[in-house]
Parts: structure tokens; C-alpha cells; sequence
């Protein structure tokens, strides 16, 4: 019994360290995940025909790039990254956006052996895979109005320039260099939701996984309803938006006052 109770604390200290563990790929991915992809220079990337999603044809994996973010098919598992050779997230079904989804089966470089009996101009058949309730959850994912789909993200080409010999390993440097050469903002809701959590991983402490929030339903995405075309390309980015509505409200401030005046002066 005495030995008991000695090893009883040690196991309840213990424990949460392998909650933590246990905790790792729901939702996102801590950013020390490795998949095996390690492409030698930023792979070439082309458009697929009519939709906002780039793929890489000569790239040994699965591999597209949408809406700022490089997204990876593998193992039955979705993963992606802000930079070409990773690290990756894992990222489950209900937050992986609808474009990405919609990519038809041809695009598919290392296809798995179910796709192989699906049409190869069609989108794969993610309802049938993930079943009824995943459906229900993402309704009319494969439905939408091409004349109103997005206009692409700007390619991230600085990285051109960070061959694998130079690939910056750290998550922090990767964010500081992302930042200074690609200011694009992304539009897609489900990428936009995990845009934070990424940037949440950087001053995160190894081994704390950051709670997974449930993803906007992607109205104008399901609904085929027209969708901003980036025209721009938010050059001058959010912090110039709320630049301009503090002036706004400077002025209004500065005409109050004036009015107030006028009324005592009367």
C-alpha cells in the first residue's frame, strides 16, 4: 500500500503531459509535423482549369495551393502549410475549405485506390467517404456557380529563394519572412478560421495544442453566391482599413464639437 500511494502522485503528474499528447491532430496540428515531403525548390504550381486552387504536376504527393495556404491529400488525411515544404497541420474534414474539396479527381497526383471507380472530371466523393453526417454538416459542398468563383491568391514566389538548402526551419522565422513579402489576406471563412490558430502555434510552448473552434458554414461558398475577385490584392491590408476608420472617428468627434459650439455661441 505504501508503494501505492509514492506512485499514485507520480502518474497524476504525469497525466497531463499524455493528455497533451493525446490532444495532438484534433483539429490542427502542432507545427512539428513532418509528412515526408521534402521538395528540393518551391514546385511549380498551375492553375486548375476554372477554379481558384493551384496544383503541383510534378510534385511527388497530392499537392495544391488555395487561398494563400498549401494544402496536401495523404494517408486519407488533409494537412496544410503556409510554406512548400511544411511543417504541416493536420487538418480534419469539416475545416478543409469547399474549393479545395471541389478539385477534381485528375488533379490528383498519387490518387488512393478508392478514387479510381469515381469520374476523373469530378470532384472526389467526400459525402460517400466521410459519410451522411459530414455531408449534413458542409451541405451543396459540390454545388457552385462558376461565373462567381474567386479569383486566385497571389503565388507565394519569394520562396523561390529559399531553396531546401536555406529552407528556414523555425515556425517563427518562416512567419516573420512570410510577412514581409506576401501581404495577401485570405477570403475563404474556413481558412480565415485557421489563419489565428497558426499564428497562436508560434509563441505556443511545445506540447500545448490549441483548442479547435467549430468553422463559419461558408454561406457564400455553398450558396454559389458571388465572392470578392481579390482585385488588389489587399495591398494595403487590414491595418490601412482601421487606419482609416480612426480618422473617420477623429473627424466625426472634431465636427461634434464644433456643433456644440455653434449651439452656445447662438
Amino acid at each position: 500500500m505504501r508503494h501505492l500511494l509514492l506512485v499514485l502522485p507520480l502518474l497524476l503528474v504525469q497525466m497531463p503531459a499524455a493528455q497533451a499528447q493525446v490532444s495532438v491532430g484534433i483539429g490542427v496540428q502542432l507545427p512539428s509535423i513532418s509528412i515526408g515531403i521534402n521538395l528540393p525548390v518551391l514546385p511549380q504550381l498551375v492553375r486548375v482549369p476554372g477554379y481558384p486552387v493551384y496544383y503541383a504536376p510534378q510534385a511527388p504527393a497530392n499537392y495544391f495551393f488555395y487561398d494563400g495556404l498549401y494544402w496536401v491529400f495523404q494517408g486519407d488525411e488533409w494537412y496544410a502549410s503556409d510554406w512548400y515544404n511544411g511543417p504541416w497541420r493536420r487538418v480534419g474534414p469539416d475545416y478543409v475549405p469547399l474549393y479545395v474539396l471541389r478539385v477534381p479527381v485528375q488533379y490528383y497526383r498519387l490518387p488512393p485506390p478508392y478514387f479510381r471507380s469515381w469520374r476523373a472530371d469530378a470532384p472526389p466523393r467526400w459525402g460517400e467517404h466521410w459519410g451522411q453526417d459530414w455531408e449534413q454538416r458542409r451541405p451543396g459542398w459540390d454545388r457552385w456557380d462558376r461565373r462567381y468563383a474567386p479569383a486566385p491568391a497571389p503565388l507565394p514566389d519569394y520562396q523561390r529563394k529559399y531553396p531546401q538548402s536555406r529552407y528556414p526551419q523555425e515556425p517563427a522565422q518562416q512567419q516573420s519572412i512570410r510577412s514581409d513579402h506576401y501581404r495577401y489576406q485570405p477570403r475563404d471563412p474556413a481558412v480565415r478560421q485557421l489563419i489565428p490558430q497558426y499564428r497562436q502555434q508560434y509563441q505556443q510552448q511545445p506540447g500545448r495544442a490549441p483548442a479547435p473552434q467549430a468553422v463559419p458554414q461558408d454561406r457564400g461558398h455553398d450558396a454559389g453566391r458571388a465572392e470578392p475577385s481579390n482585385r488588389g490584392q489587399d495591398k494595403k491590408g487590414n491595418a490601412g482599413d482601421s487606419g482609416r476608420d480612426d480618422d473617420k472617428g477623429k473627424q466625426g468627434n472634431r465636427d461634434n464639437k464644433g456643433n456644440q459650439g455653434g449651439k452656445g455661441g447662438g
